[in-house]
């Protein structure tokens, strides 16, 4: 029976007790199986190299992103981490200009090893991605959309320019989840996502997943994470799996306060700019429209810090927690430039637009008009009322937003 994915995921690991037919998946929190005789097994030997409970989530996220295969890893950047390890030595990458700062931080450090090279560019721009192109480029990595700029690129254009370069294409899925968006569905060999976030939406645990699209490429993975072992522990598999079940709704939830949120914010006269792909003026806005199936629960906007004190925003609400990580049942609120990006080289944030004006929320499951007012008290602690009062005319979008930042 051909399910669907809110059905799969309700029904996840149900079929793994065969003894006693529970009906919540058992954890097998087991270092070691016993053999059944010399050179026999059940299929299980050493919970490095598989675990039941590891594999129920493995094969649940494989099914969900359609891919042949998954790997669960101990971490999202562990999972970065393996697929590296796929490349050869001094192999090239090719990384969307304004990533994760954890992804940067590992690609920087990997460069300066001379253990691989990196060219992070602006993945829209096709002329800039050829010429980044040279004979030992091995993978493109992309984000879409963007952490934390929100910006989106189109897949099915990225894989055909992968394709036709012998390129392996690599998408981060994190901000979306396979609910939203499934990457190997437009061409993607590989996804690589944070369980820690929407996947598990809890904040209780971290781990991350590579789903590949090939049986070749899972093998591939599956022996690599082994090897390296950044395989995810059994509890930490379960909890993920636990979490997981409830993402549908979740996500109904995170989407429409994020919709109510954007929609206030791009009307509030201290906010320069709103990043949020479901506002029909982002610049992505029609790519997400035909790719995903929804637009998430991040939400970023600017204000001009030399008119908003940020630290006073940051530290005025009163829901929203300032944290890093996103994609929990609770709001998050964080200032990219000090706290997720900070490891980046300062010319490199201006290069991709993360200005310290710059602002990440995560948008929680509340009450929606709890968030909106506590948004709105905070930008007036910060002094947003009376800077907006400083202008007498509506200021453009354009001359808002300095030309080094680019588009959302």
């Amino acid at each position: 029976m051909d399910l669907d994915p809110e059905t799969t995921l309700s029904l996840a690991g149900q079929d793994l007790d065969d003894t006693f037919n529970s009906v919540v998946p058992p954890l097998y929190q087991s270092a070691i199986f016993q053999f059944e005789d010399v050179g026999e097994t059940k299929g299980y030997d050493y919970t490095r190299s598989g675990n039941p409970t590891r594999a129920a989530l493995e094969d649940t996220l494989a099914d969900l992103d359609g891919g042949a295969g998954a790997v669960a890893c101990a971490t999202g950047m562990a999972a970065v981490s393996t697929v590296t390890s796929l490349f050869d030595a001094g192999a090239h990458l090719i990384c969307a200009h304004d990533c994760y700062g954890g992804t940067e931080r590992l690609f920087s450090c990997l460069d300066d090893q001379d253990k691989l090279s990196v060219s992070y560019e602006d993945l829209s721009d096709r002329d800039a991605l050829a010429d980044a192109v040279r004979p030992e480029t091995t993978a493109l990595w992309v984000e879409t959309p963007s952490n934390p700029l929100l910006r989106i690129v189109d897949l099915e254009a990225l894989s055909e320019f992968a394709d036709a370069h012998d390129l392996l294409l690599v998408v981060d899925n994190t901000f979306l989840s396979p609910l939203l968006q499934r990457p190997i569905d437009y061409g993607a060999d590989l996804v690589v996502y944070s369980t820690t976030k929407y996947l598990n939406g809890h904040s209780d645990v971290v781990g991350g997943a590579i789903i590949a699209r090939t049986e070749a490429l899972a093998d591939r993975v599956d022996f690599a994470a082994n090897a390296h072992g950044t395989v995810a522990a059994p509890f930490d598999s379960w909890l993920v799996l636990r979490g997981a079940k409830t993402l549908p709704v979740r996500l109904r939830q995170h989407e429409t306060n994020a919709r109510a949120l954007a929609r206030s914010l791009d009307e509030h006269p201290a906010v320069q700019r709103v990043c949020y792909p479901g506002l029909y003026d982002h610049p992505g806005h029609e790519i997400a429209r035909a790719q995903q199936n929804g637009y998430g629960g991040m939400v970023s906007f600017f204000v001009d810090d030399e008119q908003v004190d940020v630290e006073a925003l940051l530290r005025s609400t009163e829901v929203f927690a300032l944290a890093e990580s996103l994609g929990g049942v609770e709001s998050l609120i964080e200032h990219p430039a000090t706290m997720s990006h900070a490891s980046m080289a300062p010319e490199q944030r201006e290069a991709a637009g993360i200005t310290n004006g710059l602002i990440r929320l995560s948008v929680g499951i509340e009450s929606t008009d709890d968030l909106r007012a506590d948004l709105s008290q905070a930008l007036t602690a910060a002094g947003a009322e009376a800077a907006a009062s400083g202008h007498d005319t509506p200021v453009s979008a354009e001359a808002q937003a300095p030309a080094s930042e680019g588009t959302c």
